[in-house]
C-alpha cells in the first residue's frame, strides 16, 4: 500500500469564487417546462397545471395498500410521547419499519423496494410524521437524500444492485455535507478524498449528520485535490459507516425532534474504493442539487400533516372550550386563526400533491416548485402551529405530558411547535431558499444580459449582450402590459357556486406585474442586484403565494370533477386566496417601502459595537466556549457513539 499524501489545507475563498462554484452546480439547462418559472416571468402557464395530473390506477393500488398498513403500524407500534419522553426511537420500532418496507418505499421493486410514487411516498412521510416527527425525519433523510436518490439518478448498475437492496430493507443511509464551518457556502468545504491507488482516502469532520447516529451507509462530499489525472473538486461517495477511521463523535441534541438520531462524524484515514463514487469527480455538489429538486418535497409534506394535525385539535378544542357563554370557535378572534390554519392546510396540501405528481410525471421541470413548496410549507406550517398554541391558551404552551398528569387531553401542541422549527433551516434555510429561487427566477434574464451587469466583462462582451438582450426584451416586455386577467370570462371553468376564476386572473394579472417589478429592479440595480437579499426575498415570497393559489383553485376543481367535497375545497381554495391577495399586496408594498437601507446601517453599528450599551444589564449564560468547534483532521479522541440497529 502507498503512503497517503497529506491533505491539503482547508480551502480559502473569495465570495466571488462561492459564487461561482454555486453557479456552476446548478443545473443550466431548462429543457422541460416549468410553471413555476413562467410565473416569475409573468407568463400564467394555467395548461402545464390543470386539468391536475394524476397517478396511474395501479400506483394509487400500491399506494393505498402500503398507507393501510403503515398506518395500522403507526397505531399499534409507534408511542409519540416515549420518543419524546426517552429522546430515542425503540429498536423495534426501527426493525419493524424495515420489515414493513418503509426503508425501501421510493426503491424501485426490482432493487427489493417498494416502488412508491413521489406522490404516495409523500403522503406515508405525512402519516408516519404526524405519529413521531423524528420518524418521519429518519425516512426522510434515508430516502429522499440519503444513499437511495443519488444512485437512482447517478449511480451505476454495480452501484444500485450493490447498495439499493440493502437500503431498501436493512441499512439506514445519512448523508453528510455540512461541516463545523460549513453550511451553505459549499465552496469551503474542508473534509478532503485524496487519490490513493484505487482507493480515495477521507479525511475531516461534518455536523448534523440527520441519521448519521444509526446509520450502515453514508454519502459523503469531499474535496479531491486537483492532480495528474484527477479534475478533482468536490465529489461524492458511498461509505460504509462501519468503514475503519470513522466515528461519531457526538448525538446532538435539540430544541425539537428528540429522537433524531443526529450526530458529529469525523473521518480519520478512511479508505473508499474508487467504484463507490458517485458520478464523475467535481459533480458532488450537482448530485447534491439534483437530489434535492424532488427530495425537499418530503419536507413540506409533513408540514401538509401538521397542518392536519393543528386543524383537527383546533376544531374539537374550541367546540369544546367555551367563553362567555359560547365556544370559543365562535368568538372572531379565535375563529379567523382556525380559518387560516384550514385554508392554509387545503393550500399546502394541493401545493404538494401538484409537484409531486408533476414529478412523478417527469414532463415538467420542478426545480422551482420543489423549492417554493419546501420553503413555503416550512413557513406556514410554523405559523399553524403558533397560532394552535395560541388558540389553546396555557394548555398550549404545557407539555402533553403534563397535561396527562393532571387529569386532562395530552395535546402535545408545544412539541409540535419545536418540532416543525427546525423546517425553516432543514435543506436549505428559508435566507439561503430565497437566494436560490430568485436566481432560477431571474435566470432568463440573466442568461441574455448577465454581461451588461458583470463589472468584469469587456465593452466587446458587453456590446454583443446589449445586442441579444434588446431582441429579447423588444419580445418579452410587451407581453407584460396586457393578458388574460383582464378579461372578465377567463378561466370561466372554474365559477360553481363559489368563483374561484377571479383569483386565477389575479394571479395572470400579478404574475405580469411581478415580472415588471422584477425587471425594473434589474434596470435599477444591476450588478448590485445580488446584494438586495430583502428585495429578492419578497419576490419569491410573492411567486409562492400566486403558485399556492393556482395550486389551491386547480386541486378545488379536482375534487369537485370527481366528486369528492367540490362544494366545500371550493370554499377553501375561495378563502385561501383571498387571504393570500392580502398577503400578496403587503408584499408588493415592502418592495419599495421599507427599511432595508437603514437595517444595514444598524447592523453596521451593531457590529462596531456602536451600540454595545444596549446589551447592559443581563447576565449571559452561555459558557466561554469557541463559536465554532475545531475541525481539524486527524484521530478521533472521543468514544464511538454509533450505534446501527439490527
Amino acid at each position: 500500500m502507498s503512503a497517503v499524501p497529506e491533505s491539503p489545507a482547508r480551502p480559502t475563498v473569495t465570495e466571488r469564487e462561492a459564487r461561482e462554484v454555486a453557479e456552476a452546480a446548478r443545473e443550466q439547462d431548462w429543457r422541460k417546462p416549468s410553471f413555476a418559472k413562467e410565473l416569475f416571468l409573468g407568463r400564467f402557464r394555467l395548461d402545464l397545471i390543470h386539468p391536475h395530473p394524476l397517478p396511474a390506477d395501479d400506483d394509487v393500488q400500491r399506494g393505498e395498500e402500503f398507507l393501510a398498513k403503515l398506518r395500522d403500524f403507526c397505531e399499534t407500534k409507534i408511542d409519540g410521547a416515549t420518543i419524546e419522553r426517552d429522546a430515542r426511537i425503540p429498536d423495534e420500532v426501527i426493525t419493524g419499519l424495515k420489515e414493513l418496507g418503509a426503508l425501501g418505499m421510493k426503491i424501485d421493486t426490482k432493487y427489493g423496494g417498494l416502488g412508491l410514487t413521489q406522490v404516495y411516498y409523500n403522503k406515508a412521510l405525512a402519516l408516519v410524521g404526524s405519529a413521531s416527527p423524528a420518524i418521519g425525519a429518519l425516512l426522510s433523510a434515508h430516502q429522499s437524500i440519503g444513499v437511495p436518490q443519488p444512485l437512482k439518478i447517478f449511480g451505476t448498475r454495480e452501484q444500485k444492485e450493490t447498495f439499493l437492496p440493502r437500503c431498501a430493507r436493512t441499512d439506514i443511509s445519512a448523508f453528510l455535507l455540512t461541516e463545523p464551518d460549513v453550511g451553505s457556502d459549499p465552496a469551503r468545504l474542508a473534509t478532503t478524498a485524496v487519490p490513493d491507488g484505487d482507493d480515495y482516502v477521507l479525511d475531516g469532520v461534518k455536523l448534523w449528520t440527520t441519521n448519521g447516529v444509526v446509520a450502515d451507509l453514508l454519502v459523503v462530499m469531499a474535496r479531491v485535490p486537483r492532480s495528474d489525472g484527477h479534475r478533482g473538486g468536490i465529489t461524492a461517495f458511498v461509505v460504509e459507516a462501519s468503514s475503519e477511521g470513522v466515528t461519531v463523535e457526538n448525538r446532538n441534541a435539540f430544541m425539537g425532534l428528540r429522537g433524531l438520531e443526529n450526530g458529529v462524524t469525523r473521518f480519520h484515514r478512511v479508505r473508499v474504493p474508487a467504484s463507490q463514487r458517485i458520478g464523475e469527480e467535481g459533480q458532488g455538489l450537482k448530485i447534491a442539487l439534483t437530489t434535492l429538486n424532488t427530495g425537499r418535497l418530503s419536507l413540506p409534506a409533513m408540514c401538509v400533516g401538521s397542518g392536519k394535525w393543528c386543524l383537527k385539535i383546533a376544531r374539537e378544542w374550541s367546540a369544546a372550550r367555551e367563553q362567555w357563554g359560547k365556544p370559543v370557535a365562535l368568538h372572531e378572534a379565535v375563529g379567523s386563526k382556525i380559518a387560516f390554519i384550514a385554508a392554509t392546510t387545503f393550500a399546502l396540501e394541493a401545493v404538494v400533491d401538484l409537484s409531486s405528481q408533476m414529478a412523478d410525471e417527469d414532463r415538467n421541470d420542478i426545480r422551482i416548485e420543489a423549492a417554493l413548496a419546501k420553503l413555503y410549507g416550512s413557513e406556514m406550517a410554523c405559523l399553524m402551529a403558533d397560532e394552535l398554541v395560541q388558540i389553546r391558551g396555557g394548555r398550549g404552551f404545557e407539555t402533553a405530558e403534563s397535561l396527562r398528569a393532571r387529569g386532562e387531553r395530552a395535546v402535545p401542541a408545544e412539541q409540535m411547535l419545536r418540532d416543525l422549527r427546525i423546517n425553516r433551516i432543514f435543506e436549505g434555510s428559508t435566507e439561503i431558499m430565497h437566494l436560490l429561487i430568485a436566481r432560477e427566477a431571474v435566470d432568463a434574464h440573466l442568461s441574455v444580459a448577465g454581461d451588461l451587469i458583470d463589472p468584469e466583462k469587456s465593452l466587446g462582451d458587453k456590446a454583443k449582450a446589449g445586442a441579444g438582450a434588446g431582441l429579447f426584451y423588444a419580445k418579452w416586455l410587451p407581453r407584460l402590459v396586457a393578458g388574460p386577467g383582464q378579461l372578465p370570462t377567463a378561466y370561466g371553468e372554474f365559477k360553481h357556486g363559489v368563483d374561484l376564476s377571479a383569483h386565477l386572473r389575479y394571479v395572470e394579472r400579478t404574475s405580469r406585474k411581478l415580472a415588471r417589478s422584477t425587471f425594473y429592479a434589474m434596470s435599477r440595480w444591476q450588478g448590485k442586484m445580488e446584494s438586495k437579499q430583502g428585495f429578492l426575498g419578497r419576490i419569491v415570497d410573492i411567486g409562492a403565494e400566486l403558485f399556492a393559489m393556482s395550486a389551491a383553485c386547480v386541486r378545488a376543481e379536482l375534487l369537485r370533477g370527481r366528486g369528492e367535497n367540490g362544494r366545500e375545497a371550493y370554499q377553501l381554495a375561495d378563502a385561501f386566496c383571498r387571504q393570500s391577495r392580502i398577503r400578496v399586496e403587503e408584499l408588493f408594498g415592502r418592495l419599495w417601502s421599507n427599511t432595508d437601507d437603514l437595517d444595514r446601517k444598524v447592523v453596521k453599528g451593531v457590529l462596531s459595537g456602536t451600540y454595545a450599551w444596549l446589551e447592559q444589564g443581563v447576565i449571559d449564560p452561555s459558557d466561554d466556549g469557541p463559536w465554532i468547534a475545531d475541525a481539524t483532521p486527524g484521530p478521533s479522541e472521543r468514544e464511538n457513539v454509533h450505534r446501527p440497529i439490527r
